[in-house]
């Protein structure tokens, strides 16, 4: 009887679902209080976990949010548009503090490094920009000619900026100067996704050849390689050092053992999991984690 316990308390269900968009969510981010969304109904939208309804704040832009990221201390929140445009807002006063039109095409990528009071954006056409978080002032601004950087991720000290591009390359750069300092050759047609292991200095990665990749940073080799879905993987992000998910156009959700890269669940639809592309993972109070879809939903999980 204990051991059935014990393994059904270590598997994640359905906790809460947000169905009020009216398009695709592609971004999510958490102040520790509220979860913010943004989709393709031109929407930023707030949510109130405690009482599991949709917040009265509300952003409406001219073109689709693809990408949100809270920073300051959760005191501000950056806004990255499928046309360029980027936004910052002051959340305790309600109003936007700057508008800028640097990138031309969909910004994919928002990350804050509080290390270095500086955010980063990144769009289709592999440009990478350098914002400071005090006055929002452009610091850099550095086209890589890579395609897409979908994602970013940074190590535990905030001195080194990882990007995932598409011609299939992660970059390794240095916060201070942002000169290159390693690149690596990851993943067939593109690098979707990555996220950092800070206890073992690696990286794992997944790219649209739906495999997920283990790599050590300071030889830029590979460690381990597992076919993990069916199609490309979409984002990563660590539960703890020792579990991870990964999430991916297949429509399904995976959380995984990092020592044995085996999964230890796979929710799909049959499960209560999205009906379609699930495109960002969101933690939350940890274990707790949310997911956001193509089909218009923002699914909360815990165990």
């Amino acid at each position: 009887m204990n051991s059935k316990l014990n393994i059904f308390s270590s598997i994640f269900s359905k906790k809460q679902v947000f169905s009020d968009h009216a398009g695709a969510i592609y971004s999510l981010a958490f102040d520790n209080e509220f979860l913010y969304s943004a989709s393709a109904d031109k929407y930023v939208t707030r949510w109130n976990l405690e009482l599991g309804t949709q917040d009265k704040f509300a952003i409406k832009f001219s073109n689709s949010p693809y990408s949100i990221c809270l920073f300051s201390n959760n005191s501000k929140l950056a806004v990255g548009l499928d046309n360029g445009n980027l936004h910052f807002f002051d959340l305790k006063e309600r109003k936007e503090l700057k508008f800028y039109i640097q990138h031309k095409t969909g910004i994919f990528s928002l990350l804050e490094n509080p290390a270095k009071q500086q955010l980063y954006s990144t769009d289709s056409e592999g440009n990478l920009a350098v914002w400071n978080t005090e006055n929002f002032d452009l610091q850099l601004f550095l086209p890589f000619d890579c395609g897409k950087i979908r994602r970013m991720c940074l190590d535990e000290t905030g001195s080194k900026l990882f990007l995932a591009c598409q011609d299939g390359y992660i970059r390794m750069l240095e916060t201070e100067f942002f000169n290159q300092i390693g690149e690596f050759f990851a993943h067939e047609n593109g690098v979707t996704s990555i996220a950092y292991h800070a206890e073992n200095k690696q990286l794992i990665t997944g790219g649209k050849d739906a495999i997920l990749r283990i790599w050590n940073i300071e030889t830029m080799q590979q460690i381990k390689a597992i076919p993990a879905h069916n199609f490309v993987i979409y984002d990563i992000l660590f539960l703890n050092p020792s579990e991870f998910i990964s999430v991916s156009r297949d429509k399904s959700i995976k959380i995984w053992s990092f020592e044995k890269m085996s999964v230890i669940q796979r929710i799909e639809f049959k499960n209560g999991g999205h009906i379609h592309s699930v495109n960002k993972i969101q933690l939350l109070y940890p274990p707790t984690f949310a997911t956001c879809s193509d089909d218009k939903k923002i699914i909360v999980w815990n165990k």
